[in-house]
């Protein structure tokens, strides 16, 4: 009747189970998705942003687009959207899972 090492077993059952429980094939999959997911977000917010600079700083309007320069704010938007959105989650999916019952 040893307690202690049937408990040490099951902990250290969970422990591996819990690092291996995403497998790297699915992880590039959902890097990928919120990769594309997080440049188009990340681009919309930061032409929003462009269209708030102008505002503030009273910049010449063009015709039909939200500001002049909304491909320059667009790109740097998409850049960091795509490789934070997509890091986010896979950094999230290797996280090893906490266990409630202490």
């Amino acid at each position: 009747m040893d307690v202690g090492h049937g408990h040490m077993k099951d902990g250290g059952a969970a422990t591996e189970t819990t690092a291996a429980a995403v497998p790297r094939s699915r992880r590039v999959a959902i890097g990928c998705f919120t990769a594309v997911l997080g440049v188009m977000s990340g681009g919309m917010i930061a032409v929003l942003i462009s269209k708030f600079v102008a505002f503030v700083t009273r910049a010449p309007s063009c015709a039909g687009i939200p500001t002049c320069n909304w491909h320059i704010y667009w790109l740097v938007g998409a850049a960091v959207g795509g490789i934070s959105l997509s890091w986010l989650a896979v950094w999230t999916l290797g996280k090893p899972k906490r266990s409630d019952s202490a």
